[in-house]
């Protein structure tokens, strides 16, 4: 059936908390209110408040919690209203939930979902609409996934909850309903650490996540009309990296553009061009284009500036085409 993003994230929690009675929801306002963007919506009504936990506004509290209840054997799914709000959890992230497996040697691990809507494009100004992904990359025993898609949101988000290690989940909040896809109402996974080539082509290599997705393939279609065959490879997984897949597809085209939305200094264009630059260099036929945002906090009045647009994308590919 058709289902908007935030429709996907709500049929793949309760696909998952039918089959597993040890998955519970914490977040705030995520109870009878359905959370900020209703992601949960009707999930409190169906399962009922030991399984759905409304929480005070306390987000290291929030994963603190989880990750007890995850060590003592349940499965908790985090939701967190915004991504910027998580930075009060940071600790908790960085310096217990990450590194359980590790500590005890593998004796323990700590399987729980972080979730957060993430991102710009809604006015949130620099409270709402941050992109912090690196600060977690960066961080060994986390996986870091951003969706594009509803069908890929519901297919990553269920791969996410069934993992062994503690998975960071950020969902495009510009996205939750501006698309809509078929999306099985049954549960299916999609692998976690796999990119996908949403498009293929010979000229140069494009390489996006998440809400610049949809960007991308604006761009593509610009430069399309001038004739250049443009291959769009979405990471889907920040961490792990598939890095097979971006060698290969720049080995084959020679030209590289990586856009997204987060600032662009020490952004995720940054490793996969040093990745590009190690193993790629002798195939390389111009310099890595990156699209990013500004090293400057999110604005409100200027959105529109701060995000790379398909404009800015296109020119960026023109750029790297047409360098002799």
């Amino acid at each position: 059936m058709e289902m908007t993003l935030n429709q996907a994230v709500k049929s793949a929690l309760d696909n998952e908390m039918e089959k597993n009675d040890k998955i519970v929801l914490i977040g705030e306002d995520i109870g009878k209110n359905g959370g900020v963007f209703r992601t949960t919506e009707g999930l409190y009504d169906k399962y009922g408040p030991k399984r759905v936990i409304d929480t005070p506004l306390n987000e290291s509290g929030i994963v603190g919690t989880a990750i007890g209840m995850s060590l003592y054997g349940l499965k908790p799914v985090v939701e967190i209203q915004f991504m910027d709000f998580i930075f009060p959890a940071f600790d908790q992230i960085v310096s217990d939930l990450a590194k359980f497996r590790y500590r005890t040697g593998g004796a323990y691990t700590c399987p729980m979902v972080i979730r957060a809507p993430y991102g710009g494009g809604i006015k949130g100004g620099s409270y709402h609409s941050q992109s912090g992904e690196t600060y977690f990359i960066h961080t060994s025993g986390l996986k870091v996934v951003v969706p594009a898609t509803p069908y890929e949101t519901k297919g990553l988000l269920i791969s996410a909850i069934r993992d062994d290690d503690p998975v960071i989940f950020f969902e495009p909040k510009r996205l939750y309903r501006a698309l809509k896809e078929d999306v099985p109402e049954e549960a299916y996974t999609i692998p976690i650490g796999k990119a996908r080539i949403m498009e293929e082509g010979s000229d140069v290599t494009l390489i996006s996540y998440g809400p610049m997705i949809q960007t991308a393939l604006e761009a593509i279609e610009i430069v399309k009309k001038e004739g250049t065959s443009v291959e769009l490879i979405d990471l889907r997984t920040l961490s792990p990296l598939d890095s097979e897949t971006i060698i290969k597809s720049v080995k084959k085209t020679g030209r590289v553009v990586i856009a997204h939305e987060a600032p662009k200094t020490l952004g995720m264009s940054a490793e996969i061009a040093a990745l590009i630059a190690e193993n790629c260099l002798e195939y390389l036929e111009a310099p890595i284009q990156r699209a990013a945002g500004l090293d400057t906090p999110f604005p409100y009045s200027l959105e529109k500036e701060y995000l790379p647009d398909a404009k800015f994308v296109s020119k960026k590919i023109k750029q790297t085409v047409e360098y002799s």
